[in-house]
């Protein structure tokens, strides 16, 4: 049983362009949109890239679970990154309160630079951990995984299996705490106490390594460990066939390529200058503008081609 209003994160077949793309396409789409959230420094532009990322997951159809993502685990590490930076920075010139002395940590003076430079280290986590989820929530992990067989098919294996029980844990974790607030002895209104979530955590992951003996076991009697090629696995090779390339496919990792390019060239060039400290410099120019408006539109293109997507 699911607690109401419960939105869990995972792959989940939509119909929209990204998911019509291959996985390694959206692994490497989703890729461009992190690598250009590290390069870049300006709060503008992460600020831009962050709205563009949402705005993908929106047309991607998975806007729901990036936002809980974003409510619950994102904005609380945010807000922890600001604090941390602005409690221990001392580099700023611009005080905007002066708390005292704090015994070894000296005198507190917190700097409108600090405040700032956390908001960017932090907008740019937001963007990294985003478009990774994205990628979580778009790409079948079955097709994303198995594109890499050939390099190591037992890690592929094992990540696949992996990924495929971590939604299974979550349940068993769910029906427990539902189970454990029906008893009889249990505090109405009251939330769990650690004592209960710890009797929680104990059960699932007795369960966890129960069930890995069982998928161990399987595993075996198919042949999996085995010195040869089983049959049935060289029956499975035989019947893989790879999905042929769509227009899909080539849009979005030619948007991946140029979000690459754009990020990287702009990185070196250094058309989006930022310094947080001693004093705090963040001016737009025509340059910051226009990569402002350059990359949501390379990132959202592709989005604009929905022929033969089901409604």
């Amino acid at each position: 049983m699911s607690a109401p209003g419960r939105v869990r994160i995972y792959y989940r077949r939509r119909a929209s362009p990204l998911h019509a793309a291959r996985g390694p396409v959206i692994a490497a789409y989703g890729g461009a949109l992190a690598l250009a959230g590290l390069l870049a420094e300006h709060p503008l532009i992460l600020g831009v890239l962050l709205a563009t990322v949402l705005a993908a997951g929106a047309a991607a159809g998975v806007a729901e679970p990036l936002l809980v993502a974003l409510r619950r685990t994102a904005l609380p590490l945010f807000a922890l990154s600001v604090l941390v930076n602005v409690l221990v920075s001392r580099e700023g010139l611009t005080v905007f309160a002066r708390l005292g002395d704090w015994g070894v940590l000296g005198q507190m003076n917190l700097t409108l630079e600090a405040l700032v430079y956390g908001a960017v280290f932090a907008l740019r986590l937001l963007v990294v951990s985003l478009a990774c989820l994205l990628v979580v929530c778009a790409a079948d992990p079955d097709e994303l995984l198995g594109s890499f067989r050939r390099f190591s098919p037992s890690a592929g294996l094992t990540a696949t299996l992996a990924l495929r029980l971590l939604p299974v844990l979550a349940d068993d974790a769910s029906r427990l705490a539902e189970a454990q607030r029906c008893r009889a002895d249990a505090r109405p209104g009251d939330g769990p106490s650690a004592r209960e979530r710890l009797a929680v955590l104990r059960a699932t992951v007795s369960g966890a390594l129960e069930r890995s003996l069982d998928v161990a076991a399987v595993l075996e009697m198919r042949g999996y460990g085995s010195r040869g090629s089983s049959p049935s696995r060289r029956g499975a090779r035989a019947r893989t066939r790879r999905p042929a390339r769509s227009r899909h496919d080539v849009q979005f990792a030619a948007a991946a390529g140029m979000l690459v390019l754009v990020s990287v060239s702009s990185a070196v060039a250094g058309l989006a200058p930022f310094d947080a400290y001693p004093l705090l410099d963040a001016s737009v120019t025509p340059a910051v503008a226009g990569l402002a408006l350059a990359l949501p539109a390379v990132a959202l293109a592709p989005f604009l081609d929905r022929v033969g997507i089901e409604r």
